[in-house]
C-alpha cells in the first residue's frame, strides 16, 4: 500500500492554502456514531446484482473540480456523487480502508494508525513490518468479505487492506498478494475476468485498490501539475473499467462504486515541529506513527513529563486519550498509547530535525480539514440518477455494501439510514 511520507525534494509548488470549512461540512461533527441502530431491512431486493468497489488512494474530493475527470463526471450524471466522503481519524491509508471494509472507526477496528504499538501483545504494527502486517491479531471487527462468506456470498479482492490477511482464518474467495508493480490495466483485465466467471464461481462483491494518486501527491504535493496529471490518468482507468463493465453481458446488473480513503494536504520543511526538541532520546518514551500523526507510549511519570513538555510545542495538538475531541471517535483503544499527537493542518511532525529541505504532501490531519476529504461515486441498478449526496462518514459504506449484497451486516458504527436517500428503493 502507498506509505505516507515526506519526500525530500525541491519543488516549485504554489504556496499552500487552507480551504474554508463551510457550515454544511461542520454538521457531521455533531452526528453520533449509531452503533448499528438502523431499522432498514437488508433482504435482497434485486436478485443477481453484483457490486464492484474501487478505491483510488489519496484522491481528494475536489480534484474533479481542478482537473478534467470526464469519467467520474459521467458516473455522477448516471448515478450518485457525494459532496465528499469524510474519512475517519486518523486520515491514514490502512485505518480508513479497513474502516470502509468493517464499518468501524479505527479506534474500534484496531488499526489506530499506519504504525502503532499494542501493549497487550508487546508488538508494534507497521505497514513495512511483514510479520505484523499479516498478523490477524491486529485486525478487529468483521470485514465485509467475511460477513458475505458467512452468508454464502462469494467475494474477490484485488489488494484491499486486510484481504491478504487470514482474519478469523478467512480470506475472500479470490484474493491477491499485494504487488504494486502490477499495471492498472492488468488489474482491470483481472476484475473483468472475475466478473465473467460461471455463475457458481462468480463473486458478487469485487473490491479493488489503486495506489495512485496518493504516491504522486506525497512526492509532489496535491496541487503540483504532475499530481494533477496522475489524477487525470486515474480517471481514465476508472473509465476503462466502467465502460468494460457496461459492455459485459449482465453489466446492467452491476453496481459500480468509486471511493478514496482520504485526501491530501501540502507540507514543507518550512513548517515542522521536531519531537526531539521536547523529548530527549534518553527518556523512555516509545514513539510510533508517522507524519503528521504519532502515538507515544510511556510509564507513569515519564508519560506526564512527555505530556507537559510537548504542551509547550507549537503547531501540534497534544492529547491524553481522555482529551481527544469527541467528534474524532478516538482514544478508547489501548493501542493509541498515553499521548496522541497530530500536527496542525499543513504542518509536519518529525522525530529528528530534517536534514534536507523538502515539499510535498501528506494526510492524517483533523477530519475537519477538507483537504483530508475523499470521493464517493456510485452508479448501477440500486442507485438514483444524477443525485448529489451530502457529505457523509465512511463508516456507512459497510452497511451499504451489505444492503447491495442482500446480507445481514454485523453490528458496526455505520448506519445505512444516513445515506439511504441515494438508493432507488429501501425497504424499512
Amino acid at each position: 500500500m502507498a506509505i505516507s511520507r515526506c519526500c525530500f525534494r525541491n519543488s516549485n509548488r504554489k504556496p499552500f492554502r487552507m480551504k474554508s470549512i463551510n457550515n454544511w461540512l461542520i454538521l457531521f461533527v455533531a452526528v453520533a456514531i449509531s452503533a448499528g441502530s438502523s431499522s432498514i431491512s437488508y433482504a435482497q431486493t434485486a436478485k443477481g446484482q453484483t457490486t464492484v468497489i474501487l478505491s483510488l488512494d489519496g484522491f481528494r474530493w475536489d480534484y474533479p473540480d481542478i482537473v478534467s475527470t470526464p469519467n467520474l463526471h459521467q458516473i455522477a450524471r448516471n448515478g450518485v456523487k457525494a459532496v465528499s466522503l469524510i474519512p475517519s481519524f486518523p486520515s491514514k491509508t490502512f485505518p480508513n480502508h479497513y474502516t470502509i471494509a468493517t464499518g468501524l472507526v479505527p479506534d474500534h477496528n484496531g488499526l489506530v494508525n499506519n504504525g502503532f504499538y499494542d501493549p497487550a501483545l508487546g508488538k508494534s504494527f507497521s505497514m513495512g513490518n511483514k510479520e505484523a502486517r499479516f498478523g490477524p491479531e491486529f485486525y478487529g471487527g468483521e470485514p465485509i468479505w467475511i460477513t458475505a462468506q458467512k452468508q454464502g456470498v462469494r467475494t474477490a479482492s484485488f489488494f484491499w487492506v486486510g484481504s491478504d490477511v487470514a482474519i478469523q482464518g478467512i480470506h475472500p474467495d479470490i484474493w491477491k498478494s499485494y504487488n504494486q508493480e502490477i499495471p492498472f490495466i492488468q488489474r482491470i483485465d483481472t476484475i473483468i475476468k472475475w466478473l465473467s466467471l460461471p455463475k457458481d464461481q462468480r463473486p458478487l462483491l469485487v473490491m479493488g485498490y489503486y495506489h495512485e494518486p496518493d504516491e504522486s501527491g506525497h512526492d509532489f504535493g496535491p496541487d503540483d501539475v504532475r499530481t494533477l496529471k496522475r489524477v487525470h490518468e486515474m480517471d481514465s482507468m476508472v473509465g476503462i473499467l466502467y465502460h468494460r463493465i457496461n459492455q459485459m453481458r449482465g453489466g446492467d446488473n452491476i453496481n459500480f462504486i468509486v471511493v478514496s480513503d482520504h485526501g491530501m494536504g501540502p507540507v514543507s520543511s518550512d513548517r515542522v515541529t521536531v519531537l526531539r526538541d521536547f523529548i530527549p532520546e534518553s527518556w523512555p518514551v516509545r514513539i510510533e506513527g508517522g507524519n503528521p500523526n504519532f502515538n507515544l507510549y510511556a510509564d507513569g511519570t515519564w508519560a506526564d513529563s512527555a505530556y507537559i513538555s510537548l504542551k509547550k510545542a507549537s503547531h501540534i495538538k497534544v492529547w491524553k486519550p481522555s482529551e481527544v475531541p469527541q467528534y474524532l471517535n478516538y482514544g478508547t483503544n489501548p493501542r493509541v498509547g498515553n499521548i496522541i499527537l497530530v500536527a496542525d493542518s499543513a504542518w509536519s511532525i518529525s522525530v529528528q530535525k530534517p536534514k534536507k529541505s523538502y515539499s510535498g504532501g501528506t494526510h492524517g490531519y483533523d477530519i475537519r480539514n477538507t483537504d483530508m476529504h475523499a470521493i464517493f461515486y456510485a452508479v448501477g441498478p440500486a442507485f438514483k440518477q444524477n443525485y448529489v449526496q451530502p457529505s457523509f462518514q465512511n463508516i456507512h459504506i459497510y452497511p451499504l455494501l451489505a444492503y447491495l449484497l442482500g446480507i445481514q451486516p454485523a453490528k458496526t458504527d455505520g448506519d445505512l439510514k444516513q445515506i439511504s436517500n441515494m438508493l432507488k428503493t429501501v425497504k424499512k
